[in-house]
């Protein structure tokens, strides 16, 4: 027998989470991450800035009024998923989340396999929002001030300010996260308080979030933008490793993070209805100018000054995305060299700042080449770069959302642990059919991820199956047949 590498979800103890300096090369530094450390990760990750001014409109023209109860349903599923997810993450802590998670409840060759593929969904997720912000950085640039610089000098100075972010502590990572989506959350919430105060509940209708208008037949796309404003929720356990009293703060986190998104998404969709009313919202989504909805309520409710602010926000928002998906990459990099399916050298933590340096420094590599591809190819920041990779990416991350769950179900299946059978039990399963749902609707409405309605679609998804099927079978024939996915120090 062929001895494999060291297999997922090893639990570390109270007291190894509370110094501050990794005590091995193999590990991250502990206890530097709160709670709402956390927090700013997971919602930076959803940039709701950019999905608000930006996706949000596009929402409301493809599935019409019921765009706000869609967000909200979306978030309900995810506190499902979340219900067995916390519970879980209690007897698995790993910094590669989904690897431990599946590996632990499905068997090492599955956990191997949702490995590779998560590696290779966060990661292009990461690299499409250097096209993005790009694509953003240079409109906002020449609209303020004139300059037309090419997208990639935008795009390679984000590169850089991650490549830092990302091989220093990860608290200062946390800290410019929080300054950023704090100034995108409060001008929103100014633009929503300001829209109330002036025009009263005059206009407000329950209708967004009526059964009837949420799943009406148009819905389909409309739940693809929603869904995906939510990617990234389940990175909460990534950085078990390094914060402070995780049975604590990952639950927390992953809760309050969800919970916020849905009743901002919510509430925020829903103000735009009190602005216009139910027939001028319609109208104005159905117009050419349609994406301009929030910068016009802006500009309209607060000045002129603030669809500036706004447009600048928008590229803070996308940098802290990319901030946020570079440090999950980095991690699923880190946690496989680690348990040496990836080369060991990608295992090994800074000495001084606890960071996966080395992983961060190939992510950050990886984005840079592609950026550089995209450019000598004539590639478009936005068409391309961001929505074929981010198409492959959400797709990925969604399918093994779904696994976790089943993961969670098999592992609680002999004993629920003390937990109720709801949690661990119900709740994955519920969250489990809500997702499948959602990666239906995804894979049906491909042409509105990627602007292609040929071929290209499937063969951009095509590899996700394919990398899943390698890895598992080389977990199975290449590095032996242990599939436990167990580890004697998990209890």
């Amino acid at each position: 027998m062929v001895a494999g590498p060291s297999l997922p979800g090893a639990v570390m103890t109270s007291s190894q989470h509370t110094t501050d300096r990794p005590v091995a090369s193999g590990d991250l530094a502990r206890g530097r991450l709160g709670t709402f450390d956390i927090v700013f990760f997971v919602i930076a990750a959803a940039a709701p800035l950019a999905v608000v001014a930006g996706a949000a409109p596009l929402a409301f023209r493809m599935g019409g009024l019921g765009t706000p109860g869609a967000y909200v349903f979306c978030g309900v599923v995810y506190v499902l998923c979340a219900a067995g997810l916390t519970a879980f993450a209690r007897h698995v802590r790993n910094t590669g989340a989904f690897y431990a998670f599946i590996g632990r409840g499905l068997g090492r060759p599955a956990g191997v396999g949702s490995a590779l593929v998560a590696l290779l969904s966060y990661g292009l997720v990461c690299f499409g929002f250097y096209g993005f912000f790009g694509s953003y950085a240079k409109s906002t640039v020449h609209d303020l001030v004139g300059v037309d610089l090419h997208w990639s000098v935008y795009s390679l100075a984000a590169a850089l300010i991650v490549a830092v972010l990302g091989y220093r502590q990860i608290d200062v990572g946390a800290r410019v996260l929080g300054v950023l989506m704090t100034l995108e959350v409060l001008i929103l919430a100014v633009l929503a308080i300001t829209i109330l105060l002036k025009n009263g509940t005059a206009n407000l209708s329950a209708q967004p979030f009526e059964p009837a208008h949420v799943f009406d037949s148009g819905a389909g796309g409309m739940f693809v933008l929603a869904l995906g404003a939510f990617i990234g929720f389940e990175s909460t356990a990534i950085y078990a490793e390094e914060v402070r009293n995780p049975d604590r703060s990952v639950p927390r986190a992953t809760y309050g993070a969800v919970a916020f998104l849905a009743l901002f998404y919510g509430f925020t969709t829903w103000i735009a209805v009190d602005a216009f009313g139910v027939d001028q919202l319609l109208a104005i989504t159905q117009s050419d100018d349609f994406q301009n909805l929030y910068f016009g309520l802006a500009d309209s409710y607060l000045g002129g000054w603030a669809k500036t602010a706004m447009g600048l926000l928008i590229v803070t928002s996308i940098l802290a995305a990319t901030i946020a998906f570079h440090n999950a990459t980095s991690r699923y990099m880190f946690a496989l060299g680690r348990d040496g399916i990836l080369p060991k050298r990608l295992g090994h933590a800074h000495p001084r700042f606890g960071s996966p340096s080395r992983a961060s420094l190939v992510t950050t590599l990886g984005a840079i080449l592609l950026i550089v591809v995209t450019v000598v190819l004539g590639g478009d920041p936005y068409l391309h770069l961001l929505l074929w990779t981010n198409t492959v990416g959400i797709v990925g991350i969604v399918a093994l959302q779904v696994l976790c769950m089943v993961a969670i179900i098999r592992f609680f299946t002999p004993d629920r642990r003390g937990y109720t059978a709801f949690r661990v039990w119900v709740a994955p399963a519920l969250g489990a059919a809500g997702l499948l749902v959602g990666i239906y609707l995804m894979l049906t409405n491909l042409e509105l991820l990627t602007g292609r309605t040929d071929w290209v679609n499937w063969a951009l998804v095509a590899p996700l199956p394919l990398v899943c099927v390698g890895g598992y079978v080389w977990a199975r024939i290449v590095r032996g047949p242990n599939t436990s996915g167990t580890s004697s120090e998990m209890p």
